[in-house]
């Protein structure tokens, strides 16, 4: 990576007679002005997805609706630091990109209250152009360090906002304020990732109250989400695909990492990247929930399990889970293990509909799962007490839940309040993930060897309809030999 340094961004101790054959660029009068000429325009369209800005405008309306005559301040937040001077890749916080569509690392939202709702207005980093010695000094927006880089009209054009420099933001929080009618909460409501030292500068109430209703809002999903969903699986779909024909390769020299980086370079090709840390893995890693390291093997005779979702451009994650055999046939009691599964997995898919409650699909594929663990004698007492809430002794296998919100995060709508999320009924435009599984650990003794080190988790996608519901990822099969025979296809054996 090339360091900045020597354009003078960074003070590193120097030796007290400066070596006269590496001087601070913007400290060289010559040197800054030849650089400021000479330069064209190079190509600045802002990258916004097709249909966000108009989809983040209706996104704005409905929050208005909710919080008129209330200030709010949404950030952005800002790359995070991985060590010294080198930074993750930036993601937006997803109740900014919900309500403005924008992918911009430093930026903050605006909305100030009105008579008729808020007026928007959106404060970004400036970037530096070549007339300007931040042109080459800043590595983080000079133009020559970050390449192509919109002004304020660039983006209030693409988005239909109102884009101001970041150094006015404080005036206009302030102004923001001065409207300000709503009750509870502050004078201004907070939320996203909001600049160090904003909250206490205007007093700016960032608890959970905002990150409430947005997370409220966000569950039910327009037209345009729904299309982002729905590539997102796609692309997930093919990328089982492509991982499913590196196994021979993995068993032989790969290991984990080698289908873990296969599926990464899928999703990074055909959407931002992925939408949470992949999961691969094998044998004695199948039970592990979030096995993320992937560092072990891929074992021809044992299960793998791959929990997998490519994040679309528009930030939109699906989320979907196969476990498959090692050597494209399941074992007997591997299969026994699956079947118990996908009969959960059916049962809870039953129960995804208008009208019924987020609970209900809990409790149909833990019922399943507790009578097969009963029938394999493998629970210590009866199933309705193991199914009582004082009980829960099948959860010794299934310890995590069995589904969630999907949208923008892989675990949507996080800041809603249990009755609005569990405790609620569906509704048409929600996506949910059902996900029961069966994870027997390799050193649990309480189970019989043949048991022991494997994990099996059968994971979709599912769209609430105005009738029922749609299985987004339905393209994958679903049974273990169905699986069996779509690995055979997709290797061409």
């Amino acid at each position: 990576m090339t360091s900045s340094q020597s354009a003078g961004t960074r003070s590193m101790p120097i030796a007290s007679t400066p070596d006269p054959r590496m001087p601070r660029l913007a400290n060289v009068p010559a040197f800054t002005e030849y650089m400021g000429t000479g330069w064209g325009t190079p190509e600045r369209t802002p990258p916004v997805v097709a249909g966000a800005a108009g989809a983040a405008a209706d996104h704005r309306t409905r929050a208005t609706d909710q919080l008129r005559g209330q200030a709010l301040v949404i950030g952005a937040g800002t790359a995070p630091v991985r060590s010294h001077d080198t930074y993750y890749d930036f993601r937006p916080d997803s109740d900014f990109y919900w309500l403005t569509g924008a992918s911009i690392d430093g930026a903050v939202l605006v909305m100030a209250p009105t008579a008729s709702g808020h007026d928007a207005v959106l404060y970004i980093p400036a970037p530096f152009y070549a007339a300007d010695p931040a042109f080459f000094t800043n590595a983080a927006h000079g133009e020559m360090w970050v390449g192509s880089a919109p002004d304020f009209s660039d983006w209030a054009a693409a988005l239909g906002l109102a884009v101001k420099s970041l150094t006015e933001l404080d005036a206009g929080i302030t102004a923001a304020m001065r409207g300000a009618t709503g009750a509870g909460g502050g004078p201004i409501l907070g939320g996203g990732k909001l600049p160090t030292g904003l909250e206490a500068r205007h007093g700016i109430d960032a608890g959970s109250r905002l990150g409430n209703v947005l997370s409220d809002l966000r569950m039910v999903k327009d037209d345009w989400e729904i299309a982002q969903l729905r590539e997102a699986v796609n692309h997930t779909v093919d990328g089982f695909a492509a991982v499913v024909r590196e196994v021979p390769a993995a068993i032989r020299v790969g290991g984990e990492r080698w289908l873990q980086g296969t599926f990464d370079r899928h999703a990074r090709t055909y959407g931002n990247g992925v939408g949470y840390a992949t999961i691969v893995g094998s044998g004695k890693h199948a039970p592990t929930l979030h096995w993320v390291r992937c560092d072990g093997p891929v074992l021809e005779d044992k299960v793998l399990l791959l929990d997998m979702g490519v994040e679309t451009n528009s930030f939109y994650t699906a989320d979907v889970t196969r476990t498959f055999p090692g050597s494209g046939t399941f074992d007997p009691t591997q299969r026994m293990v699956h079947d118990l599964v996908e009969k959960s997995h059916r049962a809870g898919l039953a129960q995804v509909g208008p009208g019924k409650y987020f609970s209900d699909f809990h409790t149909a594929c833990m019922e399943v799962i507790a009578n097969g663990l009963n029938d394999w004698g493998l629970l210590p007492v009866s199933v309705d007490e193991a199914l009582s809430p004082g009980g829960q002794h099948h959860r010794r296998y299934l310890v995590c839940g069995v589904g969630h919100h999907l949208g923008l995060d892989c675990h949507d709508c996080g800041q809603s309040s249990y009755e609005s999320y569990q405790g609620a009924p569906m509704v048409p435009g929600m996506v949910l993930t059902v996900e029961p599984g069966l994870y027997f650990h390799e050193h649990d003794l309480t189970l019989p060897p043949e048991l022991r080190g494997i994990g099996v988790r059968l994971e979709d996608d599912i769209l609430v309809t105005g009738t029922g519901s749609s299985v987004l990822s339905d393209a994958l099969p679903l049974d273990a030999s169905g699986i069996e025979n779509w690995m055979k296809q997709v290797q061409g054996s």
